[in-house]
């Protein structure tokens, strides 16, 4: 059997990119071997940038 090597992607998102996510993720990580993984979603309660302290969404976007 030819096993992909396993790696952990894990992607945080706010509400509105969720399916957006879940369409891009399998098309860039897809190998067509087994052992490509699964996609899991759950919910994070909340969210806290260190740098910036912002939090939820603000927390997961991407500022300068």
């Amino acid at each position: 059997m030819n096993f992909a090597p396993k790696t952990k992607i894990e992607v945080a998102v706010s509400d509105k990119y969720v399916d957006q996510a879940i369409e891009t993720v399998p098309s860039a990580a897809r190998t067509d071997r087994i052992g490509d993984g699964k996609i899991f979603v759950s919910d994070l309660s909340w969210a806290v940038s260190i740098r910036t302290g912002e939090t939820d969404s603000g927390a997961l976007s991407i500022s300068k």
